[in-house]
C-alpha cells in the first residue's frame, strides 16, 4: 500500500484492506473512504483508542453538498472497520448500516435454555405415529444447528451420500453464496446421526435425503421445521417471559457464542484461528462471525474477566470439543 495512514486506526485500516484484497476484492473505492476516515480521526479524534459512538455520530452527519447514497457509503466503510476491529477482540462501536434495512436483534438462547429445549423435544413424542419421524427429523436438525452451526437450509438439503460416518464429516454443497464446505461432527455426534439414519432408512428407504419431507422424494419443508421449533419452544416455562422468540437459525448463532465463550473461559489463545471458524461457518469474513458474539450482552463480561489471558477471542475449530 502506497498511502501512509497516520491516525491511531492506521494498523486496523491497513489490516482490513489486506484482508479484503486477500479475499479477492478490488476494494478501491472503500480504500479511498478509509483514507478519509483516517484523516478525519487524525484531525478530530487524535487520542481515540477505538471507534466510539461519538466518532460514528460525527462521521455519519450528512454534508450540505452530499447525497444520501454518498453518506451511506462513508458510514458503510466505517462500519466495516468497526467490524474488523471486533474480529480482533477490540470493543468498537458499529454504526447503523443506512444502505440496508437494519438487521433484527436476534434472541440467542442460553445454554440453560437450550438444555430445557432439548429435554422438551426429546420428552414429548408426537401423538400421531404417522408423523413421529418428523419429530425425530426436527430434533436431529436442531442438534446440527446448535452443535455444528449449520444453517436451516444446509441441513434441509443434506443428502445421505454427503454424510461420511467414517470421518464424521458432512459435505454441504452450494450453500449461501454458492459455497461448498465441510462440517465436522462432534465426537459423540457420529453415533447419534448414525442411529438416526438407520431409523429413517427403515421408514423411507428410497429417499435420498437425510431429512425427507411428506413426499420422501423431496426434503423436509422449512415451514415444518419452524413450526415444530415454535411449538416446542412455546411449551418451555421461560418462553412467556422472554421478550423475543428465537428461530431455528438462532441456534447457529448460539453455537458461535458457546464456542467462543468456552474457548475464552479456558484461556485458549488462538489469534490466527478466527478466520478458520469463519470459513467453517461459511461466513464472508471473520468480522461477520464475531458480530453475533458482539451482540450478546454477557459476551464482553467474559472477555473482561479473561483479558489478562488474551486480548483476542479466536477459537480453535477442529476437532470439535464439547
Amino acid at each position: 500500500m502506497s498511502h501512509k495512514y497516520q491516525s491511531a486506526f492506521a494498523p486496523y485500516i491497513e489490516g482490513l484492506i489486506q484482508q479484503k484484497r486477500a479475499d479477492g476484492f478490488v476494494y478501491t473505492i472503500n480504500e479511498y473512504l478509509l483514507r478519509r476516515i483516517d484523516a478525519f480521526c487524525l484531525e478530530y479524534f487524535p487520542d481515540a483508542g477505538t471507534i466510539t459512538y461519538e466518532i460514528a455520530a460525527e462521521w455519519s452527519i450528512i454534508r450540505q453538498t452530499e447525497s444520501r447514497s454518498n453518506r451511506d457509503s462513508r458510514v458503510s466503510a466505517l462500519r466495516q472497520l468497526s467490524l474488523y476491529m471486533l474480529s480482533l477482540g477490540i470493543d468498537a462501536y458499529v454504526p447503523r448500516n443506512y444502505s440496508k434495512s437494519e438487521k433484527p436483534v436476534l434472541y440467542i438462547p442460553t445454554r440453560e435454555e437450550m438444555a430445557g429445549f432439548f429435554k422438551e423435544v426429546s420428552g414429548l413424542p408426537n401423538p400421531h405415529p404417522r408423523y413421529q419421524r418428523f419429530v425425530d427429523e426436527c430434533k436431529m436438525m436442531f442438534l446440527l444447528y446448535y452443535c455444528c452451526g449449520m444453517r436451516l437450509s444446509e441441513a434441509r438439503f443434506l443428502k445421505k451420500q454427503h454424510v461420511d460416518l467414517d470421518t464424521g464429516i458432512l459435505t454441504v454443497y452450494a450453500s449461501k453464496g454458492h459455497k461448498d464446505r465441510l462440517v465436522h461432527l462432534p465426537q459423540d455426534g457420529v453415533g447419534v446421526i448414525s442411529e438416526y439414519l438407520r431409523r429413517i432408512g427403515e421408514i423411507v428407504p428410497s429417499s435420498p435425503w437425510v431429512f425427507p419431507g411428506f413426499d420422501p422424494s423431496l426434503p423436509i419443508s422449512h415451514v415444518c421445521v419452524e413450526t415444530h421449533f415454535k411449538k416446542r419452544w412455546d411449551r418451555l416455562p421461560f418462553a412467556a417471559s422472554a421478550n423475543k422468540r428465537p428461530t431455528p437459525h438462532c441456534l447457529r448463532h448460539a453455537f458461535v457464542v458457546e464456542r467462543l465463550n468456552d474457548w475464552m473461559l479456558r484461556g485458549i489463545e488462538t489469534n490466527q484461528m478466527l478466520a478458520y471458524l469463519s470459513k467453517y461457518l461459511g461466513h464472508k469474513s471473520p468480522s461477520e462471525t464475531f458480530y453475533y458474539y458482539h451482540i450478546v450482552k454477557k459476551a464482553f463480561l467474559i472477555i473482561k474477566e479473561r483479558d489478562e489471558v488474551s486480548t483476542r477471542v479466536i477459537p480453535e475449530v477442529a476437532p470439535y470439543e464439547d
